[in-house]
């Protein structure tokens, strides 16, 4: 039971401007100071204390640009974070806004940066186009190859409050300019390019198999999420393709630029993806399972993708298909069937070579959080609507269940 696949409509939001390559981050004061004479600069710890991001900041000294730094970013960015960085930095006259780091970092530059421009508390603006103007200028520059967030138009908080990781989708978060130096990920630990390079795969493989939505004009100006399309499809492909060849040599050898450089250009084709299609089932489970994992969002979706794509697969043969013949493993005298099982099986591979859990009982997962997760599931509609299989209750508990169980038998059409 293969999806209606009509893609001709091309439309994708994406940065003004995106720097792409070895040693680019060395731009970063040029680009700056067109975007104005006082920066905020956002990152963890961990990152202000390397000669790398030094350096980022002498060149903002060179080009006449001053800057102040926060830098307590904490993983799966939590609320406390942004009040307390606007809390600093309001009313400093800050003219641009400077995330570097892993997503928590760009995404804490986001959300700082339209709440310093609006006002208000970050609380107000969850949800889809809740922003009231533009925030100020933001520009991206990531250390890690998978989360996308360099480029993307959304903005990821835990809220403690509610125990919930909530969202800003909304495109006045857009930066208007990414950095993307592959220099920078040469250092990340292994666990850390893991989990990125497992949420970049589950961005490709979600993009592709995503509902297509055909949107009017209306769509287009009022929703973040509108569906897989013939623009999107080729940044899908291209970075199936990178992640194919290169994800084993990061592997093999860290060291390895080139392979690096490919994996974080199949990156940000992932983060091109998601800015406009969305992601689906995978994400919206993953969302509530962070109350009770210890995984990280990439291992978490990494875990998942196995029983989605199984769950998914009656629903979009023809696309998995297509991915068996992106990754080199279809054979052409296989049924559609046999080839969108291959493909489905090779990225299997893919995040096993780089350690990722296939499992959910190893993230700490338990069956008696599976009603729970069902149901917060099915509450993050803009996700739930682009899944291709139809998302019940039910369906998400014996998935969940197929998960815990390590069963990767094939599903019947659910």
């Amino acid at each position: 039971m293969a999806i209606e696949n009509r893609l001709g409509l091309g439309f994708v939001r994406q940065p003004k401007s995106v720097l792409f390559g070895p040693g680019q981050r060395r731009q970063l004061g040029l680009i700056a100071k067109v975007h104005g004479r006082r920066a905020l600069v956002v990152t963890d710890e961990r990152m202000a204390t390397t000669p790398e991001f030094l350096r980022m900041l002498s060149s903002l000294t060179e080009e006449g640009v001053a800057s102040s730094v926060y830098a307590k970013t904490l993983p799966d960015l939590p609320r406390s974070n942004i009040v307390e960085a606007v809390s600093l930095f309001r009313g400093q006259q800050i003219d641009v806004v400077i995330g570097v780091g892993g997503g928590s970092c760009l995404d804490l530059a986001k959300a700082v940066a339209i709440v310093l421009a609006n006002g208000g508390d970050v609380r107000d603006y969850y949800g889809e186009f809740r922003v009231p103007g533009p925030g100020l200028p933001i520009i991206a520059v990531p250390t890690t190859g998978g989360t996308g967030a360099e480029v993307t138009s959304i903005a990821v908080i835990f809220d403690a409050e509610t125990n919930m990781k909530m969202a800003i989708t909304d495109a006045y978060l857009e930066p208007a300019v990414a950095i993307i130096d592959p220099e920078l990920t040469l250092t990340c630990p292994p666990g850390l390019t893991a989990a990125t390079a497992a949420d970049a795969l589950s961005h490709l493989v979600e993009g592709f198999t995503a509902r297509p939505k055909n949107p009017t004009p209306e769509d287009l100006a009022t929703k973040i999420y509108v569906g897989k399309n013939r623009i999107t499809d080729m940044f899908c492909v291209k970075g199936l393709e990178l992640m194919n060849s290169a994800l084993g040599r990061v592997v093999t050898n860290p060291l390895d630029i080139d392979a690096r450089s490919d994996v974080m250009f199949a990156a940000y084709c992932a983060g091109m993806v998601i800015n406009t299609t969305g992601t689906a089932g995978a994400h919206a489970i993953q969302s509530p399972i962070a109350a009770y994992s210890h995984a990280s969002h990439g291992f978490g979706v990494g875990a998942l993708l196995p029983y989605v794509m199984r769950f998914n697969l009656p629903y979009c043969t023809r696309e998995f298909a297509e991915i068996g013949r992106i990754l080199g493993v279809a054979k052409a005298s296989g049924s559609e069937d046999e080839q969108a099982r291959a493909g489905i099986l090779r990225i299997e591979e893919l995040l096993s070579a780089v350690g990722a859990p296939l499992e959910l009982k190893s993230i700490g997962v338990k069956p008696e959080h599976f009603s729970q997760i069902a149901t917060q599931a099915l509450k993050a509609s803009r996700l739930v609507l682009n899944n291709p299989a139809p998302m019940t209750i039910d369906n998400v508990t014996a998935l969940l269940r197929r998960g815990y169980a390590n069963d990767r038998t094939w599903w019947s059409d659910p």
